[in-house]
């Protein structure tokens, strides 16, 4: 049992320190990086462009990769102990849309930008911004689920799937909640970018989605 709780501590400590990293680089793309290339002259954005971005986004997809790892490992734990809450099924939904993001539409196209492999950067460089944009959406209600599923009980929108009870169902709200987020993820693929265009606009609707679903979850 010792062993069983170090390991939870373990991969807890892990995971929030490659979040904070991963997190971090995405605040930084959509609020510093791509608001200071629209301002740059072209000689310092395209010195930029293929010096530094390629670092930080190695750091940000291996982030993404072992923010990916240590929460499967933390579900595991979770599931054992607390179990399945609506709250973490949430966080954990949006958590992996977010590291499949990165890996499947943001890092190949942004290849693309930076100049690692051919392509037209007129359209990858949309499509890569149309995912970056999505995740930073996502992250304020993505942390909402991690906090709320260990200290925000009473919510009606839960699945329970402990060691002890087994499922025991989705509620109302859960629901919905998970539909939103699909058809948010698939605006993330073939939709637009609509008010997430500017780091105002994706703030206010990232800190809107966190209300609407803790509404959902908490009294639906």
């Amino acid at each position: 049992m010792e062993n069983f709780i170090s390991l939870d501590i373990l991969f807890r400590w892990l995971h929030v320190l490659v979040g904070i990293t991963w997190i971090g680089l995405l605040y930084y793309f959509n609020f510093i990086q791509g608001e200071y290339f629209k301002e740059a002259e072209a000689g310092a954005k395209a010195d930029a462009t293929k010096k530094l971005a390629p670092r930080a986004l190695w750091w940000f997809r291996w982030a993404a990769m072992f923010t990916f790892i240590t929460g499967l490992m933390l579900l595991m734990f979770i599931r054992k102990t607390n179990g399945i809450d609506g709250y973490i099924t949430m966080g954990a939904l949006m958590g992996t849309l977010m590291f499949l993001n990165v890996w499947l539409i943001i890092w190949p196209n942004q290849k693309i930008v930076t100049g690692i492999v051919e392509g037209d950067a007129s359209i990858a460089g949309p499509k890569a911004l149309l995912a970056s944009r999505t995740n930073t959406l996502f992250s304020a209600p993505m942390a909402l689920g991690m906090i709320a599923s260990s200290h925000g009980g009473g919510a009606a929108g839960n699945i329970v799937d402990s060691s002890l009870s087994g499922f025991q169902g989705v509620g109302t709200g859960l629901a919905i909640v998970l539909a939103l987020i699909i058809l948010l993820q698939v605006n993330a693929v073939v939709g637009k970018v609509g008010p997430m265009a500017s780091v105002k606009g994706v703030i206010h609707c990232s800190l809107a989605l966190s209300v609407v679903f803790l509404g959902l979850l908490q009294f639906v």
